[in-house]
């Protein structure tokens, strides 16, 4: 069987270190004996970690979620508003 993803309209902004946007999470955590500082979200299926450069969704019920660039690009197109 082949299926078609419905057309919908999503709400999507490109996240960079530095900008906030609402749902990414900044939070200082040591890792593995390392300090690093990630970004995420807590999203529908548990935490996602999110990169410079990933798009942050707004899904249809409001949720929120990240995706990488190529993934992205592949799967949306921009519209005129």
């Amino acid at each position: 069987m082949k299926f078609r993803k419905k057309p919908i309209i999503i709400e999507a902004e490109q996240w960079f270190i530095g900008k906030e946007i609402e749902g990414v999470i900044y939070k200082p955590m040591p890792i593995s004996g390392l300090h690093i500082m990630p970004h995420y979200i807590d999203t529908l299926e548990g935490r996602m970690f999110v990169n410079e450069g990933d798009w942050i969704i707004t899904g249809v019920n409001g949720e929120k979620y990240p995706c990488k660039p190529d993934i992205f690009a592949k799967t949306y197109e921009k519209i005129d508003e």
